[in-house]
């Protein structure tokens, strides 16, 4: 299958650094202030969701919303990420995800999938743009931020829709980032997200500064089936899943635990994939060569 150059944005917005897990003290996490202060781990509650909701598809029930802001409210993940989504979607679980979070400031970040034929974005029924997007919060709005994404160099040609990464980085303190890969040509999703963990996360990681990375989203892919998810997860990475197509990775300086899967009640065809991350200073990553 012929592959085309990806398109790779990168956006600098204003936002600070993430903050430590709801379920920990409200006080802001404490940073080394000399060079004898032992450097601290960070824990984060991180949410995948795939809601399914062009309007298109047919697992679309016009309920995904309703359910993805009950669940937001009574998680209160710290980290957020969101397949299938319309653009305006976002500021309405933006909101939702505020209130969660009293007195922080709220992040968010979309990225449309391409549209083959047109050249343009793809669109959901009402017209608005189709993509993936992040919630997170901060602390305040004016430590810089750097948005990457893009969609994949290699695609489904059967398929128009181009499927799309996006990633944030916060602060210099964790690189966090979210896909949609292909449904319909399983080896193609093996050969996205192979170049996304192998190629573009190192890129970034070698442009910008190497940060922890966690990745959530619908890979379309099984482990222990042929293609096999496993087969695009870079050694030592650690990988959670719902048993099905959705996963959450992440380097080896992050520890993924506690796993849970959160019922959708037939809003949406995936539940929601809930897990703890504690991202350890101590703990070597995974350098960029």
């Amino acid at each position: 299958m012929a592959a085309r150059p990806y398109r790779f944005l990168r956006r600098t917005l204003a936002v600070c650094c993430l903050l430590v897990a709801a379920a920990l003290p409200a006080a802001p996490p404490s940073f080394p202030t000399d060079a004898t202060d032992a450097p601290q781990a960070t824990v984060l509650r991180m949410l995948q969701l795939n809601l399914c909701n062009s309007g298109r598809a047919g697992c679309y029930t016009g309920r995904a919303m309703t359910r993805a802001a009950e669940v937001i409210t009574a998680e209160a993940p710290d980290l957020v990420t969101l397949n299938e989504i319309c653009a305006d979607d976002l500021p309405a679980l933006h909101d939702v995800f505020e209130t969660v979070h009293p007195g922080r400031t709220v992040v968010t970040a979309f990225q449309a999938a391409g549209d083959r034929p047109s050249g343009d974005d793809t669109r959901c029924r009402n017209g608005q743009r189709f993509g993936i997007g992040l919630l997170t919060h901060v602390r305040t709005p004016t430590t810089p931020r750097t948005v990457y994404a893009g969609t994949h160099p290699t695609q489904d040609l059967a398929d128009p829709e181009e499927r799309a990464w996006l990633c944030v980085d916060v602060d210099g303190a964790l690189l966090a980032c979210t896909t949609h890969l292909s449904a319909s040509g399983y080896r193609v999703a093996l050969t996205q997200c192979d170049h996304l963990l192998d190629t573009i996360l190192p890129r970034i990681s070698r442009n910008a500064g190497y940060e922890p990375t966690v990745l959530g989203g619908d890979l379309n892919l099984l482990a222990g089936h042929d293609p096999d998810v496993r087969a695009c997860t870079p050694a030592g990475h650690q990988r959670i899943d719902d048993g099905r197509l959705q996963h959450i990775t992440a380097t080896t300086d992050i520890t993924l635990c506690c796993r849970a899967l959160v019922p959708m009640h037939g809003a949406t065809d995936h539940p929601g994939l809930l897990a703890t991350l504690t991202i350890d200073p101590s703990r070597p990553g995974r350098r960029p060569s």
